[in-house]
């Protein structure tokens, strides 16, 4: 985070919520943590309501650079999140954007983002699917790395065995044995390290600022970046690749939404495993859309993220019953 601007005190841990959070209402207000025990279970679902959104997102993205820049979809796609946060927040959304004291954050997370997204488009000309994913999801082990010392949360071991869980079923999956240390793996590695980081950086902003703010900054960040590309080189969507720019628009906002949402209600740690869901989507996308038949080996990675998952709920779960219970 930005220096001068990082909360004075760690961020409340999931089924603690609400704490120490300031209250408000409304776009003038600091957001706040919801207080319920069981807010974590909501904090997943809308993780993997994000996720699910984001594999339509990137599927689109995938359909659509094949004849367009990528840095054009990634204009239009932005230009058209922050048209939609300018008409639900309006006046107040502006004023809330010049007044919030956490701009310099706010932007150095999108400058962060948006670096992740170049260098990992930049080594997927490159490197094969297999080695994009696997190099790719060390970013919810670096999440878990950080949270600790950054966010100052207890990182149980059984956090920590539902994400090693899950990125061995990544492994499983993508079958990356073999690859080599090259400028396109770095750049993948350094990706997933800037979206780890921006990840935290996330949930610190969550504390003290809307969900609508976070995403409206960094959808403008997006299009100061990909707008001076634009200018250089452009090309005009024909009605088709036009339409597809909307309908990735519209699930790369609900995606953003999302995961800004369920940064509020749970754990960076507890939320580095509900990422790997997205390795499932984008296999069930490429059966729909490209009819690539998943592999045996894809089921048994399946399995394990799967039981990733079931293995976090069930502890969280039973953390939260152990909290009530010394409370009552």
């Amino acid at each position: 985070m930005h220096r001068g601007e990082r909360p004075d005190s760690p961020l409340p841990l999931a089924g603690e919520v609400g704490s120490r959070s300031e209250r408000g209402e409304g776009l003038g207000a600091a957001a706040t943590f919801p207080a319920q025990r069981e807010s974590w279970i909501l904090g997943v679902g809308l993780g993997v309501l994000a996720y699910a959104s984001f594999s339509v997102h990137d599927a689109s993205i995938k359909w659509l650079v094949a004849s367009l820049p990528v840095w054009e979809v990634l204009f239009v796609r932005s230009a058209v999140i922050a048209i939609a946060c300018l008409a639900i927040g309006r006046r107040r959304l502006l004023e809330r954007a010049v007044a919030t004291p956490m701009k310099g954050a706010l932007m150095f997370r999108g400058v962060i983002t948006l670096t992740a997204w170049l260098c990992y488009y930049t080594a997927a000309r490159t490197l094969s699917l297999a080695e994009l994913l696997s190099l790719y999801f060390a970013a919810p082990l670096m999440v878990t790395l950080m949270a600790a010392p950054l966010l100052g949360e207890r990182v149980s071991g059984a956090r920590w065995l539902s994400v090693l869980v899950g990125f061995a079923g990544v492994l499983v999956v993508t079958n990356p044995w073999g690859v080599r240390i090259s400028v396109p793996t770095l750049l993948v590695l350094f990706a997933a390290a800037q979206w780890g980081y921006a990840v935290i950086l996330m949930r610190q902003i969550a504390r003290r600022e809307t969900s609508l703010v976070q995403i409206f900054f960094t959808n403008l960040i997006f299009l100061a970046g990909t707008g001076v590309a634009c200018a250089i080189d452009w090309r005009m969507p024909s009605g088709s690749q036009f339409a597809l720019l909307l309908l990735l628009s519209v699930f790369g906002g609900l995606g953003q939404f999302s995961l800004y949402e369920a940064a509020r209600h749970a754990a960076a740690s507890v939320m580095a495993t509900v990422e790997y869901t997205a390795l499932l989507w984008a296999f069930i996308l490429g059966y729909a859309i490209w009819g690539n038949i998943p592999s045996p080996a894809t089921f048994a990675g399946a399995g394990l993220i799967l039981g990733a998952g079931a293995l976090l709920f069930a502890t969280e779960r039973r953390t939260g019953r152990l909290l009530s219970a010394r409370r009552s």
